[in-house]
């Protein structure tokens, strides 16, 4: 391939299924060997099988290979999630597909650099947890340098990811998170310290959102900077910041860049169920995907992926028997993580809703689970339900989590002003992690 030449892009507006356009691409005399190796690598076989309804019912995906360590098999990754993605909760969803990669919480690289006490609990990974993911937030080159050297040299992990998609306000009024990468400079020195310090030890990947807003799109930019420094893939969530958790994911986006970058691009953004990754796959030809709320309170969504990826119409709709056995494993997951009972079943409570959302469950009870304390009260309130009642079919397919709709996104001062700035935010390292 000519060193400079590009395969023609085709407009976002004019966008087909990617197996249409992988059939067209890979039929064209125009295009060569060394794009159409590419093109199969990342999918074997027939694209998808589709029912007579035009439901797709099965995407060949190669497992995501980060590393000889590092095997997403199927490309499955549990997105990063602030007071959620903790060991109990990693461990919780691994038992529903050992193959998947599970990233744990943001944990911000100036904590980790100073050994804060909460951070370093935070990064401690259990013996079955294998392979170690961390995702780090920073925004001064040289302290995310230092990080990733620490994180080598010590052996915390096995792979890296970068944040560049956090649309939370207190992190993107400081240029931090989905703000920062419309400083392209001072991303991409981020993110080639990160990949230099790796050493080629250790994966360093990003996860990223479309942009700031509609007007402020950054993600084509950052994504050709980020594969130039050497990342191993890229996560793009099709949502701007200023969506936040609202709207629908735009995964022209996502197919957008899975035809601009060669590194692989994984999608992320409405996977409420695994034939909602069946399609994300079928639409953009992402090399994985990314799921986040879509398994909050249902950790055997990552069984159903694995199903829907092996090309088995079997998904997981179990009662409220499994439910509550579910509830309490996770529960006494983190009173084991946090080595206390009460701190675990508090911690807990944020669950109960999303676990019981359309069951039949009085609001006394979900009042009384939401305050428990102990495993002996969440089984005595387990007790009183009518662990027979069937999965709430309703529910199938409805947001989870936060559902926060359009709004402005709180920014540095004059930001927007150069989009070529190598400054360091002033205030915007955190000393805590967790978001």
């Amino acid at each position: 391939m000519d060193a400079g030449r590009k395969l023609e892009r085709p407009a976002l507006q004019d966008r087909r299924t990617w197996a249409e356009r992988k059939h067209d691409r890979l039929a064209g005399h125009a295009v060569d060997l060394v794009e159409a190796v590419r093109l199969h690598s990342i999918i074997i076989g027939p694209p998808a099988r589709v029912w007579d309804n035009g439901l797709v019912t099965s995407v060949a995906l190669a497992p995501l290979r980060l590393s000889e360590r590092v095997v997403a098999d199927p490309p499955v990754v549990l997105a990063p999630m602030a007071g959620i993605t903790n060991t109990a909760f990693r461990r919780l969803c691994r038992e529903q597909l050992p193959g998947g990669l599970y990233v744990s919480e943001m944990i911000t690289t100036r904590a980790l650099v100073e050994r804060n006490a909460k951070t370093m609990r935070m990064i401690r990974f259990e013996p079955d947890e294998q392979p170690r993911s961390l995702q780090l937030y920073g925004i001064d080159p040289s302290i995310v340098g230092q990080a990733v050297r620490m994180i080598v040299e010590e052996d915390l992990a096995d792979h890296v990811d970068l944040n560049f998609g956090c649309p939370v306000p207190k992190v993107t009024r400081k240029g931090g998170g989905s703000a920062l990468p419309w400083h392209i400079d001072l991303f991409d020195d981020i993110v080639t310290c990160a990949v230099r310090e790796a050493r080629g030890a250790v994966p360093v990947t990003v996860k990223m959102r479309v942009g700031i807003d509609a007007e402020h799109v950054t993600y084509r930019d950052a994504g050709l900077r980020a594969q130039d420094a050497g990342v191993a893939h890229l996560a793009l969530h099709g949502r701007t910041a200023a969506q936040f958790y609202g709207g629908h994911a735009d995964w022209d986006r996502i197919a957008d860049l899975v035809d601009l970058l060669d590194i692989p691009v994984l999608g992320n953004g409405d996977i409420w169920e695994a034939d909602d990754a069946l399609r994300m796959v079928e639409h953009t030809g992402c090399a994985g995907v990314v799921v986040g709320r879509g398994c909050l309170g249902r950790p055997w969504l990552f069984k159903d992926l694995g199903a829907a990826f092996a090309g088995s119409p079997d998904r997981a709709m179990p009662a409220l028997g499994p439910v509550t056995a579910t509830m309490r494993r996770h529960a006494e997951l983190l009173a084991e993580w946090l080595g206390d009972e009460a701190r675990g079943v508090t911690d807990f409570r944020k669950h109960v809703a999303w676990y019981l959302k359309g069951f039949s469950v009085g609001s006394d009870i979900r009042t009384a689970m939401a305050q428990a304390s102990s495993l002996a009260e969440l089984d005595e309130l387990f007790g009183r339900l009518d662990l027979g009642q069937p999965f709430p079919a309703a529910v199938l397919g409805q947001p989870r989590g936060r559902t926060t709709g359009e709004r402005p996104v709180a920014l540095p001062h004059n930001w927007l002003a150069d989009r070529h700035s190598r400054a360091v935010p002033t205030g915007a390292e955190m000393a805590d992690s967790g978001g």
